[in-house]
């Protein structure tokens, strides 16, 4: 219990601080952990090998930078998700593999400094993959080159120094695969949710047909019948009917989803996003009149950009129907959409006034498989929307306040103005 109250807490606090930083976007949270350990374990580090822990070698000025480096991330994690997409690959490859590596062939490979470069690579390579690679080359080749300069060359073919090779390349190979594993087993997970949504909702679609068919009956016989019968029941077969087209749509949008998570996302057709705005209220299965009023849209201007329109009504209605779901949670709220074309960067937001996400929960939701609460959803939603959202390189954030709103934003590379939908 204590150890639970302990990650709680941490969790909590890892979570206000990532929601100051770009909503949980994954480079903001990358830049800005990799700029904390660098202005903590720098100075901490200088003074543990100096004078705790004495080495032969350490670099005031190396440590200086690096430092800086960190400052510059934690900066860099206030701002544009670009400046931190930019950020990460240069800030990784100075901090574990280029400093590891430098310090360690600058101290002749000395115990301490090849135990730090080992945990320093298995760090790295819990990045993905191939960015992981090519930082590590990067950093290896720049350190060796500063070794060279500093005219230690001969220290590259000691024998302390080759005897780390295989030992690096059984981490490389060993962690890849681990990471490889991971996804592999997502994507088996993924596909068989797909197959699991398609036969469910082929299995549903039966005994509902079935259902109208003998409800379509029913209410034949009772247009036969003299005037005068109960009300009730007519109001009664209408509202089973009604059920039963809102199944039937409810379906549509599960396979719609499951179809989505199995085809290619790259762009490859101009979407008009008030077009696909208006797709998605038409194909919407409200459950009321009330449910459909509590929905606006404001089109201050529309734009195209690079996309595929299925993909973005797949997009807009799993945020619809997350905004719905929070509303019926929250027993209030309204949603409003807003379509921005009139930006360098033009965006829409989706705006719900419902419960709102708890700090501590903003980071994961957009982690593949994450729900909350646990029986909301299989967690696919949103991570399959940042999924086609970069691979159009468009983005995907959200801001929130616990017990207030939430506003998703998205925002696209390409602005091409267009008259507001409706408009001549």
């Amino acid at each position: 219990m204590h150890h639970d109250a302990i990650e709680r807490a941490a969790g909590g606090f890892i979570g206000r601080l990532a929601r100051r930083h770009r909503g949980g976007e994954r480079a903001a949270i990358q830049a800005f952990v990799l700029g904390w350990l660098s202005v903590i374990l720098h100075p901490l580090y200088f003074v543990v090998f100096t004078w705790v822990f004495p080495q032969p070698y350490e670099s005031p000025a190396l440590r200086l930078l690096g430092t800086l480096v960190g400052a510059a991330g934690i900066a860099a994690a206030r701002y544009r998700t670009r400046w931190c997409e930019l950020y990460v690959p240069v800030a990784l490859t100075f901090v574990l593999p280029f400093f590891g590596s430098y310090m360690f062939l600058m101290n002749s490979a000395s115990s301490a400094w090849t135990q730090c470069l080992t945990v320093m690579i298995v760090g790295l390579f819990h990045f993905p993959t191939a960015l992981a690679l090519r930082c590590y080359a990067g950093g290896i080749a720049l350190a060796c080159l500063g070794v060279a300069w500093q005219g230690k060359g001969e220290v590259l073919l000691s024998h302390g120094v080759l005897e780390q090779l295989p030992v690096h390349a059984m981490i490389v190979l060993l962690l890849s695969l681990a990471r490889f594993s991971r996804v592999a087993l997502e994507q088996e997970k993924m596909a068989g949710l797909g197959e699991g949504l398609g036969a469910v909702a082929h299995e549903m679609r039966t005994p509902l047909a079935a259902m109208e068919a003998n409800v379509r009956g029913l209410t034949r016989m009772l247009q036969a019948l003299p005037a005068g019968q109960p009300d009730d029941l007519r109001h009664a077969l209408g509202r089973v009917q009604y059920e039963v087209r809102h199944m039937n749509h409810l379906i549509d949008l599960f396979l719609l989803s499951a179809n989505a998570v199995r085809r290619r996302h790259e762009p490859f057709e101009t979407v008009s996003m008030a077009d696909a705005v208006q797709a998605v209220l038409r194909r919407y299965p409200f459950t009321s009149p009330e449910q459909s009023e509590a929905v606006t849209v404001e089109v201050r201007g529309n734009f195209r950009f690079a996309g595929q329109h299925e993909l973005t009504v797949v997009i807009l209605l799993n945020l619809l129907r997350n905004a719905l779901k929070a509303i019926h949670r929250a027993g209030k709220g309204r949603v409003r959409i807003v379509v921005d074309g009139n930006r360098r960067s033009p965006r829409l937001l989706f705006i719900d006034t419902a419960c709102g996400i708890a700090a501590r929960r903003l980071p994961l939701i957009f982690q593949r498989f994450y729900a909350y609460p646990a029986h909301n959803g299989t967690g696919i939603g949103l991570a399959l929307c940042r999924q086609i959202m970069r691979a159009w390189n468009a983005e995907i954030r959200c801001v929130s306040r616990e017990h207030a709103y939430s506003i998703f934003v998205l925002e696209f590379p390409v602005q091409r103005s267009t008259p507001p939908s409706g408009d001549s």
